[in-house]
């Protein structure tokens, strides 16, 4: 009777190891917000109004709150952010809001 508890132990493991890897899928305003607010972190200057007027009318909802809810995610539990990211965000962001 003890066989399947590591097999439920595992699949366990592996169904939740997959929901914290998951984040908002690229090409979306929501992945769109998550660069901003990492921008923000790496301390690089963002034009969010530029981002947003770039939106579709449709979209720009959406960005704005996920963008007020990466905010208050990024203020309660701040994130390093070393150069290489820094540097990815910050070719990325100009290709994101060209979108």
């Amino acid at each position: 009777m003890s066989a399947p508890r590591p097999c439920l132990a595992a699949l366990a493991a592996l169904s939740l190891a997959g929901c914290v890897a998951a984040g908002p899928v690229p090409g979306t305003p929501e992945f769109t917000a998550a660069q901003v607010s990492r921008a923000y972190d790496c301390g690089l200057k963002v034009d969010r109004g530029g981002i947003i007027a770039r939106l579709p009318a449709g979209q720009r909802s959406r960005f704005v709150a996920a963008n007020a809810s990466y905010a208050v995610q990024s203020y309660r539990a701040p994130r390093r952010c070393e150069a290489p990211e820094r540097e990815r965000l910050r070719h990325e962001l100009p290709l994101a809001a060209r979108r």
